[in-house]
């Protein structure tokens, strides 16, 4: 099995669109929920809040190449952008087929979905209705489009399986440059901010609701007052290369991937499984070919709702004890669904470089049935670290593990 580095980040997050910014936020305890006034014309649906982004207009996407991209195609295309310009990819270098690419989101733009389904329900037909459309919100429009954008020649592996896609395809990737099938891959994930992706957890009772007038106050990983998650968007590109390659070239290596496993609880499709968590982690762990004593620190998904943060905390108890310090990201960035394991990966690669932990924000009394582990709470915490662990899980109980270590 073949080494393999990360030497490019690109992020556009609701901290910000630089890594250096947003993880500078992230360590202040700083956050990007805001109230989110255009919901409040919305029947039957009681989110009022999101964590959105802004994207600057000297990385926008220009508008001739974004013809065929929704919101979360853009997204991605602007965070892709940026980490190959980090890792000194010049555009030739796409040709020859050795660079893939490995990405995905939840689906498509739900906005040009609900701009197409909006037409045909008004007009009972497709009169105005164009073939572009449907390439915003095909569920693999994000692959499609940086393919196409930056001239891939090599495989593309499209993932959308929720919060785990980004993960997917980070951990796609290390597997495909360790195996010998391609020297670099280009790896993310992306989601855009749409009302329906809040609804539908509001329908499973796994929104939060009880913070809409204090936006700084939710949610809530893992506290005794949590009620749900906040949605997000964004978009983290990480461009992985063979370690020899890496060096001989003389690239800026940020870390290295040493670990990924995913597995699936094959028992709920939303009902999350301690047994199938903690499998994953474990899976993570023999790839990386370490114990959980060798592990510093763990990046957990807990986004905040009522089953899934016992479920996760009960798992990672199981197999670390209260050893390794915990902490969440969502309270800081919302949940920002299939680009949350590449964001939320980008910003623990910026805490193990510079020494540091972020404290789960909002996070005051430890829910009653989560697990006594070592929680960072209230500021960052100073630490040394050599591996972390970072954690993501999705709908259809797909769990995924990555274990990154300094280099």
């Amino acid at each position: 099995m073949r080494r393999v580095v990360v030497t490019g980040i690109g992020i556009v997050s609701p901290l910000g669109c630089e890594l250096a910014e947003a993880a500078a936020r992230l360590r202040a305890g700083d956050h990007g929920i805001a109230p989110m006034p255009k919901w409040d014309g919305i029947g039957h649906f009681s989110p009022r809040v999101a964590a959105p982004v802004v994207i600057p207009a000297a990385l926008e996407v220009p508008h001739r190449a974004a013809r065929s991209m929704g919101r979360v195609a853009q997204l991605a295309t602007v965070a892709t952008g940026i980490a190959i310009r980090d890792a000194a990819l010049a555009p030739e270098e796409f040709a020859d087929g050795t660079i893939g690419l490995a990405y995905g989101s939840t689906h498509g733009s739900s906005q040009a979905n609900e701009d197409w389904v909006r037409k045909l329900v008004a007009q009972n037909g497709f009169l105005g209705l164009t073939s572009t459309t449907f390439l915003k919100f095909m569920s693999h429009t994000t692959a499609a489009n940086l393919a196409t954008y930056f001239g891939v020649r090599g495989r593309v592996i499209c993932t959308s399986a929720a919060c785990v896609s980004a993960t997917q395809a980070i951990g796609h990737g290390f597997e495909t440059i360790g195996s010998g099938f391609a020297d670099v891959m280009v790896c993310g994930g992306a989601e855009e901010l749409h009302f329906s992706h809040a609804a539908v957890f509001d329908m499973l009772h796994a929104a939060s609701k009880a913070f809409n007038a204090t936006p700084e106050r939710t949610p809530r990983p893992f506290d005794q007052r949590r009620d749900g998650l906040v949605v997000g968007e964004g978009a983290g590109t990480l461009v992985l290369e063979e370690y020899e390659r890496a060096n001989r070239l003389g690239k800026k290596i940020y870390a290295e991937i040493i670990g990924f496993g995913t597995n699936c609880d094959g028992t709920h499709v939303t009902n999350p499984s301690s047994d199938g968590m903690r499998g994953a982690m474990e899976l993570a762990l023999r790839s990386a070919r370490c114990g959980p004593d060798a592990i510093d620190y763990i990046n957990a998904h807990a986004t905040g709702t009522t089953v899934g943060d016992i479920a996760e905390s009960q798992a990672t108890y199981a197999l670390f004890g209260d050893r390794v310090p915990v902490s969440s990201l969502k309270g800081n960035l919302g949940h920002t669904l299939g680009a949350c394991g590449a964001i939320e990966l980008a910003l623990v690669i910026s805490m193990l470089r510079e020494g540091w932990i972020a404290a789960t924000r909002n996070l005051e009394v430890v829910g009653e049935q989560c697990a006594p582990l070592d929680y960072v709470m209230g500021e960052s915490r100073s630490a040394k670290l050599r591996r972390v662990l970072c954690n993501k899980f999705a709908f259809g109980g797909i769990n995924t593990s990555l274990v990154i270590s300094a280099i």
